[in-house]
């Protein structure tokens, strides 16, 4: 039954039906197939759907889209620009700092590249950096938000999971990290080994002057985790207050968005949010044929044929992420995967936070990766270069990737250690 709606997913999903509708029709014809009730069909995406925590979704998709209308980009670019830029490779570092705060923000790497790549790109390349160097540090940087609180894809998949959000959330504090010294660390070593960049050096006043005016950005960061961590609010509380606090430094303090501009924002966010949540409405449906036909137990059986090794079983998990994350839209991927190889990590004894948080990590990296990496066309799009010259100038950060990967599955404090008032 399971290879049944797989086989039939990917058909059509081979044939360019969008993922949402090819999960959902594949899920129909399966139970039609196998003579199992289609009033499942509506039953399950109606629950799916009947969640308060996903209403963070499009309520972070808004904050992001004001913060790149808003002029908070260049402030947060300017700002990082004060503090790490008047060293050998250090625009590279502004470019990785500046994504960290962006994501932290946004939750959204697609909204990193396209709020501060160009940003990024035009001023790397000014400072002789290689055109496509430029373009790989800022797909590959983008990949933080994703992992950095208030990360989309942490809040679908914890939800997925049946999982705390907050604390899945918090738990990619450590990783976000762990990825941001080595990309720093690799940058670093590129930059002076090749002879990358020129150094510019800013002013103390300059400084305190790009510090000052992005303080009111970095607010923003602040509260959500802030609140979050704290137990003062919730993931979706957290979200309500970025949209409000976005919005009042764009048109107050910033002033470069409109009132006006306002309904169009919401309804292309609408846009984006339904996407995403068909999506999820449809894998609501797949998931319950897997159920129906056992395949969590089966595949678990066949995992832990192998060993029942946590680490084993984490880098065999780690590989499945990658390649499925190469290939599939990561939001189908999370919703598919999760119920499927959570009961085997369970079973093992990795701790489900360990897993949610190891899960996104893992197809993260296939946001930046041939053949359907959103983030990979996003750069090619905005910096005007082939993808292939994008991916050969990537190959240092994705081993830093995949070694961050091996590290996370061998230590699980590196997500555990701040979570504890969550759990």
């Amino acid at each position: 039954m399971s290879l049944t709606l797989l086989g039939l997913f990917l058909v059509l999903a081979v044939l360019g039906v969008p993922v949402a509708v090819s999960l959902g029709l594949a899920s129909a014809l399966t139970l039609y197939i196998y003579d199992l009730p289609l009033s499942v069909v509506s039953q399950s995406m109606y629950t799916a759907m009947n969640s308060f925590l996903l209403v963070a979704v499009p309520l972070f998709i808004l904050a992001g889209s004001v913060m790149e209308r808003g002029g908070v980009s260049d402030r947060i670019f300017s700002a990082a620009n004060a503090l790490v830029g008047r060293w050998r490779g250090g625009l590279g570092q502004v470019n990785i700092v500046a994504s960290m705060i962006f994501g932290g923000i946004s939750g959204s790497s697609v909204a990193d590249v396209s709020g501060l790549g160009p940003l990024e790109i035009r001023a790397m390349t000014q400072r002789n950096y290689p055109r496509p160097y430029a373009a790989a540090l800022t797909m590959v940087t983008a990949t933080l938000a994703s992992i950095v609180p208030p990360s989309i894809l942490m809040i679908i998949a914890a939800s997925t999971a049946g999982q705390s959000v907050g604390a899945a959330l918090i738990g990619g504090v450590g990783p976000a990290l762990l990825l941001f010294v080595l990309f720093a660390a690799i940058n670093y070593y590129l930059a002076v080994s090749r002879g990358y960049g020129s150094i510019q050096a800013v002013s103390f006043k300059e400084a305190m002057i790009a510090i000052a005016v992005a303080v009111p950005a970095l607010g923003a960061p602040v509260i959500i985790l802030g609140g979050i961590f704290g137990g003062i609010v919730t993931p979706t509380e957290a979200a309500g207050l970025a949209v409000l606090y976005t919005l009042l430094i764009g048109t107050l303090i910033y002033r470069e968005i409109r009132w006006r501009a306002l309904p169009r924002m919401i309804t292309r966010v609408g846009i984006n949010t339904g996407t995403i949540l068909f999506i999820a409405m449809a894998a609501s449906v797949a998931t319950f044929v897997f159920t129906v036909d056992g395949l969590p137990v089966k595949v678990s059986q066949a995992i832990l044929s192998v060993s029942g090794d946590p680490f084993v079983i984490l880098l065999l998990l780690g590989v499945i992420f990658v390649v499925v994350g190469m290939f599939m839209d990561i939001i189908a991927a999370i919703l598919i995967l999760t119920p499927v190889l959570l009961p085997t990590a369970l079973e093992v004894g990795i701790h489900p936070i360990h897993f949610v948080v190891f899960l996104v990590m893992g197809l993260s990296v296939g946001l930046s990766t041939p053949p359907v990496g959103v983030c990979l066309f996003a750069t090619a799009y905005i910096s005007g270069l082939r993808v292939e010259s994008i991916v050969r100038a990537a190959v240092p950060f994705y081993v830093v990737m995949v070694f961050a990967l091996i590290v996370l599955a061998a230590f699980p404090i590196i997500v555990l250690w701040p979570i504890g008032p969550l759990l």
